[in-house]
């Protein structure tokens, strides 16, 4: 039952259920016609005209590494001591310089996961191979929740 409050009565009274069947109903036939006039003349989002390349592209482009962006992404996916990822990055690739980070977006050394999810689109210089950086750090992110999720403490960690 869906009531309404009366304020003059103080009292809540019963709406009516051919209302209340009649608002769905209105709101349905409105989501439907959008949908419709959307389709029908083309009102898409760009993007998803993009071919898989070019989306990739795109994003590259758009979203240049940087050691704050990869930081600010470590603290937001609740990444254990970011410090330490933050470190071994920069070891891995030698300060982001290396051709595995290069040509693989690849920035923790990793090897393509064979038995966790992953986000490599595979394997480039026996490293794995990301779209972007940032799938990169998703990939370190499954890694961590995968294999360290256990540990409490940085000696843990190391």
């Amino acid at each position: 039952m869906i009531y309404t409050y009366c304020k003059d009565a103080l009292l809540f009274k019963r709406v009516s259920p051919i209302i209340y069947l009649k608002v769905i109903l209105a709101a349905i036939i409105m989501i439907s016609v959008t949908g419709y006039f959307m389709y029908k003349y083309g009102i898409k989002n760009s993007i998803n005209e993009m071919s898989v390349e070019e989306r990739i592209t795109l994003v590259k482009e758009n979203d240049p590494f940087s050691k704050e962006k990869m930081a600010s992404m470590l603290g937001g996916l609740n990444v254990k001591f970011p410090w330490i990822p933050m470190a071994q990055s920069m070891l891995e690739t030698g300060h982001w310089k290396s051709d595995i980070f290069f040509e693989n977006h690849n920035l923790f050394g990793m090897k393509e996961a064979r038995a966790r999810i992953t986000t490599a689109i595979g394997t480039n210089k026996n490293h794995a191979e990301y779209n972007t950086w940032r799938e990169s750090v998703y990939d370190y992110a499954f890694y961590q929740n995968r294999y360290l999720n256990t540990i409490k403490t940085e000696g843990e960690y190391y």
